[in-house]
């Protein structure tokens, strides 16, 4: 499970009555030892969970490196089935800390909107459930989706922003790419992370240039952060749910209040209406504080079922 705040607005209310006591009193060290795998131990405790149990703290894709290090369990055989995603509140400390950054917008978010002021957090939790086929065929489950690839790099760049040409998270994406043994033609949706930051949303248009600019199409990529905020710990979880629709159900949605996007020659801009299409392979992206760079693939259930 993944969280960024895993509850620190219920074991230190203070900071929202008066947050300068707050940190004179030593709410930052209090905030740096809190125990962020409580959010893992408290659902496994809900649901009698036994197996390993971990917290995934990597800013921003956090919970989409939950699904690919639960993955990577069940493809190394330390387990068959694993609960992995994030969680995570709205909370004054956050708030706070994106608001001394200068990366909120006090409107409604625009992703990769030339006109865009920054983000708009929000709050939410996603879980998936992750089992290896055998095991969803032998008690003939209803198979969503197949995560065909998946990538987790760093850049080592900077603290909080992006390496400008999105080259970290250009290699993180071929990496998925290169492990579900496809080319940019195959894959025909991304789920950006598409903050609506003026630092991230460049970064990024660069890096989806450079993986996809030998596509014989544009490739179409929308941001869901649109709809709810930034979700922060949670944000890769509730996106790669959005992404496993597409695939599902081949509805494709659009940025919201992207009017006048980002100049690129490799990115169809979704945006207007939900697109209706068949997607057999979609990517959906993360990106963080500290470089911390994440890319599913997700194959329909069915196409996945007949490899």
């Amino acid at each position: 499970m993944a969280s960024t705040v895993a509850g620190l607005s219920e074991i230190d209310p203070e900071i929202s009555e008066d947050p300068a006591a707050w940190y004179k009193s030593g709410g930052l060290a209090r905030a740096a030892s809190y125990p962020a795998a409580r959010v893992a131990d408290a659902v496994g405790e809900y649901l009698g969970v036994r197996g390993p149990r971990c917290a995934i703290s990597a800013a921003c894709a956090s919970s989409a490196m939950a699904i690919a290090l639960a993955a990577n369990m069940l493809l190394d055989g330390t387990v068959s089935m694993m609960l992995a995603g994030g969680s995570d509140a709205l909370c004054p400390f956050t708030l706070s800390g994106f608001n001394s950054l200068q990366a909120l917008d006090p409107d409604p978010c625009r992703p990769f909107d030339r006109n865009r002021k920054g983000l708009n957090l929000g709050e939410g939790a996603a879980v998936l459930v992750l089992e290896t086929l055998e095991r969803a065929e032998a008690r003939h489950a209803n198979v969503l989706a197949v995560l065909r690839g998946w990538a987790m790099t760093n850049d080592a760049f900077h603290s909080t922003a992006p390496q400008t040409q999105g080259k970290g998270l250009a290699g993180c994406m071929r990496l998925a790419m290169e492990m579900a043994e496809v080319g940019g033609d195959d894959i025909g949706y991304v789920n950006a992370h598409g903050t609506g930051t003026p630092l991230n949303d460049v970064a990024e248009t660069n890096a989806y240039d450079s993986v996809f600019r030998e596509r014989k199409r544009p490739i179409p990529v929308s941001s869901t952060k649109s709809y709810f905020g930034h979700c922060l710990g949670a944000a890769g979880a509730l996106e790669a749910t959005i992404t496993i629709i597409a695939v599902c159900c081949g509805a494709l949605l659009p940025t919201l209040r992207l009017t006048d996007p980002i100049e690129s020659p490799s990115v169809d801009w979704l945006r207007g209406k939900v697109v209706s299409q068949e997607v057999p392979l979609a990517m959906s992206v993360s990106a963080g504080f500290g470089g911390s760079n994440a890319a599913l693939i997700f194959e329909h259930g069915e196409f996945g079922s007949e490899r």
